[in-house]
């Protein structure tokens, strides 16, 4: 049997890049920088809307 290989790219899986890890620092600083909003925001967004980059960036703002 063979196995799909994922699909990965040099910054990593495409999944991986589509969610905010709000427990993640790094994670977190990024989106906040790249929002223009603060890192206590951008957690409380993660921990509203769910950590879909894209509903996260929507309740922020951008």
């Amino acid at each position: 049997m063979a196995v799909a290989k994922k699909s990965k790219t040099a910054r990593g899986r495409k999944q991986d890049r589509a969610r905010v890890a709000g427990g993640q620092d790094y994670e977190v600083q990024y989106e906040a920088k790249k929002t223009g909003k603060s890192a206590p925001a951008v957690k409380k967004a993660v921990k509203k809307v769910g950590n879909v980059r894209k509903r996260v960036e929507k309740r922020l703002g951008r």
